[in-house]
């Protein structure tokens, strides 16, 4: 019978499967301490949470998906594979806001 849980050592996430924006797209952001997120070239704008706005940095200093999973795991004490969830869809929003 199969498990309905993945395991963790079964990964969601890669390196090829995180669907993040390209870091020149992530790196014109205009950030500020509030979670105000201004995209210069597009004009666009949002606002995010304060985890979101973590995640966001987070992902400017680390493009290895590993090292974003570490920094995650270990600032919100969360397992893995809730980290690895969440990393996901916060990725799969960014990067439907924001335009290459």
């Amino acid at each position: 019978m199969e498990s309905a849980v993945e395991c963790a050592a079964d990964p969601i996430l890669s390196q090829e499967t995180l669907p993040l924006p390209g870091a020149p797209v992530l790196a014109r952001l205009a950030l500020s301490d509030t979670g105000f997120a201004f995209d210069p070239v597009s004009g666009d704008s949002f606002t995010l949470n304060q985890t979101g706005l973590a995640l966001l940095r987070i992902f400017l200093r680390h493009r290895d998906i590993l090292q974003v999973l570490e920094e995650v795991e270990r600032d919100f004490d969360v397992d893995p594979l809730e980290a690895e969830r969440d990393i996901h869809d916060f990725a799969v929003q960014l990067a439907g806001s924001l335009k290459p």
